[in-house]
């Protein structure tokens, strides 16, 4: 009998009851190949791989990281609290020592999901991952935590929720934003002033092979993760970067993701994208969990794989080499970045127009982080939709000091209503969430 050298925990959660519609990529057959694909091999009967029933995060578990207008249970399912439940599950199976890796393969997915939440934008509605990282912070004492995206599109929902947090460490690996939904994800885009350096952006070239995925993960991901010491590794594994993939242009395979997560080694995966039912998924999955339990994976393989005729070009090679470079560059020098940001700034401002392609309207941002040399820094966005709603958020980060509670709480109970349908607070430090509402 096969025995896994790192036990392993799963949980499936095919989403039966959601789908956008009954032909859209995202839809639960999305899982249900893979699910019959793992029973078929036989995975299960290898000694160290379990699987666990998913769970359900409560409304708590999503309020310390979104704001949702107007709350939680009008922009999620029952399905996205099983989905982000999943996660939650295989968190604490790893934190509990029941296993020492896991994989939630779940849907809905959840890394285009901001911090504010009006609705659904890239599939997404509330982030799986930051549900769950938030919740193992608060329950289990977690501190740093790197999380390496390896969807093929940008997780700017992610890199929005921690943007301003220095405790986190955000590498997106993904097809050049100049080509692919959501449109960002360059190399300046590195954080807010108090924690700049650690988000870090790594736009792929189109049709870029196995061999530029790893070595992007040898010679930038893995020597920036050695000197960030995370508690976690977190992956967001979305595989749309196959090959066979309907919605992207990249030239990945399952052996490919199979030697990325063996070269990576995370703690935690959770999946997001990935729409080649039956071509990709299967394949992806299997190898991706061997290569987690420690497992051969040598076996594994597409039936029309062909390294040659998938192999990149060498201006690809070169533009990889240029950017991993750069990205080594920026987390060198993260520290004077962030003294230069800080630089005679007390509110750091950012205005955004979001669009939230999945329900089809727009949303408004106006975000104020008053700039704080002992903590991260308090935040408040100003955030308004076409449909009507007008929204105060203001968000006590985890570590904030007293001068920053303090200015949190007097934004929160001083604003004036006026134009507000809600005002909200986040006060992470007391687990707390607040709302006052006309």
């Amino acid at each position: 009998m096969l025995k896994a050298k790192t036990p392993t925990g799963l949980v499936f959660f095919p989403a039966y009851d959601w789908a956008i519609s009954a032909t859209h990529p995202e839809r639960e057959e999305r899982l249900l190949y893979t699910q019959d694909q793992i029973f078929e091999e036989g995975l299960f009967d290898i000694e160290g791989i379990s699987e666990f029933k998913a769970g359900i995060v409560d409304i708590e578990d999503v309020q310390r990281v979104h704001f949702c207008v107007p709350d939680a249970k009008s922009v999620m399912t029952e399905s996205h609290f099983i989905s982000a439940g999943g996660a939650k599950t295989i968190g604490k199976a790893k934190m509990d020592r029941l296993v020492e890796r896991g994989f939630a393969l779940v849907r809905p997915p959840g890394h285009h999901a901001m911090r504010m939440v009006h609705g659904g934008r890239g599939f997404c509605n509330v982030n799986n991952e930051a549900i769950m990282i938030e919740y193992l912070r608060k329950a289990y004492d977690i501190d740093r935590v790197a999380i390496i995206d390896t969807d093929c599109h940008h997780g700017d929902g992610t890199q929005d929720i921690y943007w301003h947090d220095p405790d986190t460490l955000f590498i997106s690996l993904h097809q050049d934003g100049r080509t692919l939904y959501p449109g960002s994800g360059f190399h300046k885009e590195l954080g807010g002033p108090t924690a700049a350096g650690t988000t870090l952006n790594i736009p792929l070239p189109p049709y870029t092979s196995e061999e530029g995925f790893l070595a992007v993960i040898k010679k930038a991901v893995l020597p920036i993760l050695e000197e960030f010491k995370p508690d976690l590794i977190i992956n967001s594994a979305g595989q749309d970067n196959h090959y066979t993939d309907p919605l992207t242009n990249m030239n990945f395979s399952a052996r490919g993701y199979a030697d990325l997560t063996a070269l990576l080694k995370p703690d935690i995966a959770v999946l997001e994208g990935g729409y080649s039912i039956e071509s990709a998924l299967p394949y992806v999955n299997v190898g991706i969990i061997l290569a987690m339990a420690g497992v051969d994976y040598s076996h594994v393989t597409e039936p029309d794989y062909s390294a040659d005729r998938l192999r990149q070009g060498s201006s690809i090679t070169a533009t990889i080499e240029e950017t991993c470079q750069q990205v080594l560059a920026t987390w060198r020098d993260r520290e004077n970045t962030r003294i230069r940001m800080q630089e005679n700034v007390i509110y750091a401002e950012r205005k955004r127009t979001i669009f939230y392609d999945t329900d089809g309207f727009y949303e408004t941002q106006h975000e104020t982080l008053q700039v704080c040399r002992e903590c991260s820094g308090v935040l408040k966005i100003d955030s308004s939709v076409e449909r009507g709603a007008h929204v105060l958020a203001v968000h006590i980060p985890r570590k904030a000091c007293s001068g920053c509670r303090k200015t949190g709480y007097h934004w929160f109970e001083k604003t004036d209503m006026g134009s507000y349908d809600m005002i909200l607070l986040q006060d992470r430090p007391e687990d707390k969430y607040l709302t006052r509402g006309k």
